[in-house]
């Protein structure tokens, strides 16, 4: 079931993972539980995660980490009490030797005993403080999924892990594309500042109304589009590493934690790396 913009922004984080744990919620969460972030999901096997975390570390425009679980471990208590990550995610897909090979609502029958979980900040969490000062967000006007889009900006390789970014796009008009700037320049945890505006030719970008992920928005008379880092570029470098089982969130689909948005502006949340 997919909720109304406006039923979905009021409920609490708790109320919508257990929603996708039920079942009775599925699809995008963009403009869910207003002010608490969201965030990306992989999960590797141990003998993976460390390069994993290492990319991540290398990368923190596109992999800024919230959280890391224990191995074997479906809890992440970092980002909220209750949370399983087997089944509180509204869609997952399925990797194995770096092809997508399914897409599912509970990972559970699959889960293993040296399974770690990565949680990486969503710019879904931004948007809210975008639409506070005013701002238009084009795809939560719309309904739609953000629009995703493979860019030829290079990752700094960690271990087996090496691609190029993904990044979400919201046209803007050039005064609102500044004030954004300000705004997402200080929540690094969720992408931070664009990596880009205008001509998206200039990233590799060579036709914006067909994005690789997510649904196509318009660019109207008087926009620039702008562009933010994103959390779905893991999913480019474990297509290049190829490890033999990986599983992400759906693009668009992501965990919602109890982490306030405001803790990521004043730098109240942090996160610290873990030992693997």
């Amino acid at each position: 079931m997919l909720l109304s913009s406006n039923s979905a922004a009021d409920r609490a984080p708790e109320a919508i993972r257990a929603g996708a744990r039920s079942g009775t919620i599925s699809g995008q969460t963009s403009g869910m539980a207003r002010g608490f972030a969201q965030g990306n999901l992989v999960i590797l096997p141990r003998e993976w995660a460390k390069d994993f975390l290492n990319f991540c570390l290398a990368n923190p425009k596109p992999c800024p980490l919230l959280a890391v679980g224990r191995p074997g471990n479906p809890s992440l208590p970092g980002a909220g009490q209750d949370i399983d990550i087997r089944t509180d995610v509204p869609s997952y897909r399925i990797f194995r030797n770096g092809n997508l090979v399914d897409e599912v609502e509970n990972i559970t029958s699959i889960w293993q005993d040296d399974f770690v979980s990565f949680l990486i900040g969503c710019s879904f969490s931004f948007e809210w403080a975008l639409l506070g000062a005013g701002l238009t967000v084009r795809h939560i006007e719309l309904g739609t999924n953000v629009p995703m889009y493979k860019t030829d900006i290079e990752c700094v390789s960690a271990g087996r892990f090496s691609g190029q970014y993904v990044a979400s796009m919201r046209p803007m008009k050039p005064a609102e594309a500044i004030r954004a700037i300000e705004i997402t320049s200080r929540m690094p945890q969720v992408h931070g500042a664009p990596v880009h505006f205008g001509d998206p030719s200039a990233i590799g970008i060579a036709d914006i109304t067909n994005p690789d992920f997510g649904d196509p928005v318009p660019v109207r008379e008087g926009e620039i589009p702008v562009f933010w880092a994103c959390g779905v570029t893991p999913q480019v470098a474990l297509a290049n590493a190829k490890p033999p089982i990986a599983i992400t969130h759906s693009p668009g689909c992501m965990l919602i934690t109890d982490i306030p948005d405001d803790d990521l502006i004043t730098g109240k949340f942090r996160f610290s790396a873990p030992e693997l």
